[in-house]
């Protein structure tokens, strides 16, 4: 009986909200209105609102500085690797000093991870490696921090923590163009992933706060 209130008051735990600096990119009704075409054109749905997030997304901005990343994602232009707007974004930036700085709402669809962003969350890091964020203790511990507030938050399992370069095989990729149904990027390979998702429950353990692992990866076919 101690035992299973134990457990009770463990899933009752929330993981503080870590510190949080606002630094919105330009989002307005043109830039809506052009992610609301991407959502149509790549998922079927008709809407720049993003509901019910159930995936997190990892990535690393491939730059040294906050300055560079924010001024990528904050130019709406046709991006480079893709040719298609909305220009791409991210809703975080880590910083390497361990601030996070928040440039799109939560309710808003970033574009970042194809297949994914119709229901995920992009966290990018200052840096050009996984090792690089891995290996910065202020930078992970932060980023560590903001992923599980936010998995508690939206109820988002830890198997659907993932890194970008794990896109093709989340369960809830979908992607209607056919030439980017295989797309996804370098940053955040599987290994440094199980590293990464190992350090969140850690995390998580010691802070007695309650994770679901439901969900975890399914075959790609590409």
């Amino acid at each position: 009986m101690l035992g299973l209130l134990a457990l009770l008051v463990a899933a009752a735990v929330a993981p503080a909200r870590p510190a949080i600096v606002a630094k919105p990119i330009p989002f307005g009704a043109e830039r809506r209105a052009e992610t609301a075409q991407y959502a149509a054109r790549h998922y079927g749905l008709h809407t720049w609102r993003l509901e019910h997030p159930h995936v997190i997304v990892e990535h690393y901005t491939a730059s040294d500085s906050l300055s560079s990343a924010w001024s990528t994602f904050a130019h709406d232009v046709a991006d480079a690797e893709l040719h298609e707007l909305p220009g791409t974004c991210a809703h975080f930036v880590v910083d390497r000093d361990g601030t996070i700085y928040q440039l799109v709402p939560l309710s808003t669809i970033c574009r970042h991870t194809v297949g994914l962003n119709w229901t995920a969350i992009g966290i990018e890091h200052v840096g050009t490696s996984d090792s690089s964020v891995l290996h910065d203790a202020k930078q992970l511990a932060a980023s560590l921090r903001l992923t599980l507030w936010l998995m508690h938050r939206f109820g988002i399992s830890l198997p659907n923590v993932i890194g970008h370069n794990e896109s093709v095989t989340s369960r809830y990729h979908r992607e209607r163009y056919a030439p980017w149904r295989c797309q996804t990027h370098g940053d955040w390979v599987h290994a440094d992933m199980q590293a990464y998702r190992a350090r969140l429950a850690a995390l998580a353990r010691s802070e007695h706060v309650a994770l679901s692992r439901v969900g975890g990866p399914v075959a790609s076919h590409c």
